[in-house]
């Protein structure tokens, strides 16, 4: 099974996602990334095979970006690859995206977007995702609101977590029939599809339900229904 981790907040995020990613390594996985803003891009770094690989990779980095994401992948479109690996990325580079779930309707986005100028650089089904945003994106100039609208292409099952280098520091997140949790801690907000991702920095959580987004900062996380009206979401607590 996959497994996604978020952070932004005041700390450096390439180690909380390595320690996240290591937490959900009990899931099952073929390969494993993280995208990091990084002076004012996207830096994404992927490797094919265990979470220590990806850890001493980075260690030749000097990442000192405070918001990013990362994915644990177990292969469904696409071999094992370190191009098949998340996070998959917009043309441009400037957008980037995690996902946990099934695109049913993948090929038929794909072709799409391909007679639209789209390149590809995966096999996966979740890389039409970060270029129904990125269109959007170009449209809205809004990053919740281009992830709600590539959200309402998709048929299947998903848990999304998506970054943008225009708009720093922000993680858009969102789900249909695939877990996410969000939290709030002492350094930050943080998204998993587990808690456990997070357990030592927050043990109150919100578990998305279908069909609802949150919006990640460094110093609060708002939540909202997918035509962008702002919802309560109940807080769990976990002893």
């Amino acid at each position: 099974m996959c497994g996604i981790v978020g952070y932004t907040g005041a700390d450096a995020a390439q180690g909380i996602l390595i320690e996240g990613l290591t937490r959900l390594e009990y899931r099952g996985y073929d390969s494993a990334g993280v995208a990091v803003e990084q002076d004012g891009g996207i830096q994404v770094i992927t490797r094919k095979g265990k979470v220590a690989e990806l850890a001493h990779t980075l260690g030749h980095f000097e990442m000192t970006g405070t918001c990013g994401i990362g994915h644990t992948r177990w292969a469904t479109h696409g071999k094992p690859s370190e191009a098949n690996a998340h996070p998959h990325t917009s043309c441009d580079g400037d957008i980037a995206v995690v996902h946990n779930g099934i695109i049913e309707n993948f090929a038929e986005l794909r072709e799409e977007l391909a007679a639209r100028g789209h390149a590809f650089k995966s096999d996966t089904d979740t890389e039409v995702v970060a270029h129904l945003v990125e269109e959007a994106y170009a449209d809205m100039g809004d990053l919740q609101t281009a992830v709600a609208h590539a959200a309402g292409r998709l048929i299947g099952a998903y848990g999304l977590a998506v970054v943008c280098a225009h708009e720093p520091g922000v993680i858009i997140v969102t789900r249909k029939d695939s877990p996410i949790v969000v939290g709030r801690g002492a350094e930050g907000s943080y998204v998993a599809s587990d808690i456990i991702a997070m357990i030592d920095a927050t043990r109150d959580v919100v578990v998305l339900a279908d069909d609802q987004m949150a919006v990640l900062t460094a110093d609060d996380v708002a939540y909202f229904d997918m035509e962008g009206r702002a919802i309560e979401c109940a807080v769990t607590h976990v002893d």
